[in-house]
């Protein structure tokens, strides 16, 4: 038995990388067009159309793989049991002086609702960002109130991808090796996601 596991997929690495790549796109190309005191952001694409159009390219395959991805692990997100109750009784013991590992399955009850959230607001950026796209075929009201939608989503996003980086480096140390290579220490999985794991390796 080898020091390592499967965790993910190519199949499901590469929608994840461009998932991720679309993101930052959107993100800087975006700033720009939240507020004037990012306008410099332009620059990276050649100026204010430049920016408009990978912010348009960039949304439309975000929004496709996104849904792909939310929708490859919609069975695994959607079921809670007694020991997500308990990860959220205990915020996963990440503010715990001695964090208490959490009987988890493949995704641990934060990784589910961050899922979740992902499949819903990518929905509503994909809807609010058409209605942003072409503002004339729709009544005034919806597009200001689009807007608005739009902008909040558009910060939630930037607030829990921070949170997303950072337990998936620093924070859980091990954790990008299943995003990069696909396959995970036994060890770590063991310790992570126990109930995962012993579905999987064979414990």
């Amino acid at each position: 038995m080898g020091k390592f596991v499967e965790r993910f997929s190519t199949s499901e690495r590469v929608l994840h990388w461009f998932v991720t790549v679309s993101f930052f796109t959107l993100l800087l190309s975006g700033l720009g067009l939240y507020s004037r005191v990012f306008h410099n952001y332009f620059d990276l694409f050649g100026g204010g159309e430049g920016a408009i159009l990978a912010h348009k390219s960039a949304g439309v395959i975000f929004f496709v793989n996104s849904l792909m991805l939310f929708f490859n692990h919609a069975k695994e997100m959607f079921t809670f049991d007694e020991d997500d109750r308990k990860w959220f009784r205990s915020l996963g013991g990440y503010l715990s002086k001695n964090p208490e590992h959490i009987n988890s399955e493949k995704f641990n009850a934060g990784q589910k609702m961050f899922g979740i959230f992902m499949g819903i607001a990518t929905l509503l950026l994909g809807v609010t960002g058409i209605i942003n796209w072409i503002p004339a075929s729709f009544p005034r009201a919806l597009v200001q109130l689009s807007l608005l939608l739009h902008g909040l989503l558009f910060v939630a996003f930037v607030m829990l991808m921070v949170v997303h980086v950072y337990l998936t480096t620093i924070g859980n140390p091990g954790t990008l090796e299943g995003m990069l290579h696909g396959n995970v220490r036994r060890i770590w999985a063991r310790t992570h996601h126990p109930k995962w794991y012993k579905e999987v390796g064979g414990e």
